[in-house]
């Protein structure tokens, strides 16, 4: 099975966010080990290139150099829903453990970035980043399903 783990910037403040992503973490339990690490996020201020430093020595600070690291960029690759299936699909076989990273409000840090091993765009609109974990958590989720040949994604 599996184990992935979302790397993510700030605590989710909205309740109706919570709750979706509560949805999708009871859903994934029958195809993935599921972790959600929070790290913690820095006032934008004057120095916005600070903030994205300082959350990223946060990010970095709780990546395995083992983990397979797939940033969520919308200057990376954009994908389909069945790519990213069978990009599931192929990290499972690796048999890895998964780390997707989501930015805060300014960004992602360069050097998080250059760690990475993908760098996956799932469009290239810009999300609020607590909503992009629910965004994310779906689409893992149809991932699943479309490799599975269960009912879902159409």
């Amino acid at each position: 099975m599996l184990h992935l783990k979302l790397i993510a910037v700030g605590k989710v403040k909205e309740d109706y966010l919570r709750k979706g992503i509560a949805e999708y973490q009871k859903r994934l339990r029958a195809y993935t080990k599921l972790e959600i690490i929070e790290v913690p996020d820095f006032p934008l201020g004057r120095d916005p290139a600070w903030t994205i430093q300082a959350e990223g020595k946060k990010i970095s600070g709780v990546l395995k150099t083992s983990a397979y690291v797939a940033v969520c960029d919308r200057q990376g690759q954009v994908i389909t829903s069945e790519e990213f299936a069978q990009w599931l699909a192929t990290r499972e076989r690796e048999g890895k453990t998964v780390c997707f990273v989501i930015g805060g409000a300014a960004g992602l840090d360069p050097e998080v970035i250059a760690r990475a091993d993908d760098r996956l765009s799932f469009s290239a609109l810009t999300f609020p980043h607590q909503l992009f974990r629910l965004l994310l958590l779906e689409q893992i989720y149809r991932g699943f399903k479309i490799l599975r040949g269960e009912p879902y994604h159409l």
